[in-house]
């Protein structure tokens, strides 16, 4: 069994934030209902962006769907391993140009807040997250004829945490061991002193 990863903070936070992490080991027999992807999605829909331009594109799909094996096709080797199991894969995008042609300097950043309403809905779901970068994005594009302004950003793994799934090593060891973050203050820049001019 896996230990409890609670998040240790220097003050409380909500369950929600405190208790996620993103675990490999999902149950191979769960399935996403349509209800609990609706319900994904509108966390995502509903999150803010620049000039509420909502760049945010999704892709879902359930494992057994033809989707489903081309999203894990695009996949890095060591994240096929496990993401096989998931319930769902989905692949998040953003509209980095608008439909006049202008850039949307911001829509990589307003795709993550999607994906963070999104993973904090699942949390409240009972759902688990998991999200990769180690997959093809030229694969992706071409698999699914995305236009060359929709950037693929990242893929989820969502489903139901399986505690005794079977995990290769050393993805075994990384699922029991405790999550860890750098000490807050050294994510803190440091202040500038104001400049000043010489009379």
């Amino acid at each position: 069994m896996i230990a409890a990863k609670t998040a240790a903070t220097a003050v409380p936070l909500h369950p929600l934030l405190a208790e996620r992490w993103s675990p490999r080991g999902f149950d191979r027999t769960h399935v996403l209902s349509d209800d609990a992807l609706t319900a994904l999605l509108e966390a995502a829909r509903w999150a803010p962006s620049a000039n509420n331009s909502q760049p945010w594109r999704f892709l879902p799909a359930r494992r057994g769907e033809t989707t489903f094996d081309r999203l894990h096709a695009a996949l890095v080797e060591g994240n096929q391993t496990w993401a096989v199991t998931a319930s769902a894969l989905l692949l998040v995008a953003a509209q980095t140009v608008d439909d006049a042609g202008r850039a949307r300097p911001w829509a990589l950043y307003d795709a993550g807040q999607a994906v963070a309403s999104l993973v904090m809905q699942a949390q409240h779901h009972g759902l688990a997250a998991h999200q990769m970068g180690g997959f093809d994005p030229t694969a992706i594009t071409a698999a699914f004829g995305l236009d060359p302004s929709v950037q693929p950003v990242v893929v989820l793994a969502l489903g139901r945490l399986d505690p005794t799934a079977a995990l290769p090593s050393p993805l075994a060891a990384r699922e029991h061991a405790p999550r860890t973050r750098m000490p807050l203050d050294d994510l803190l820049l440091p202040p500038t002193p104001a400049l000043t001019t010489a009379a």
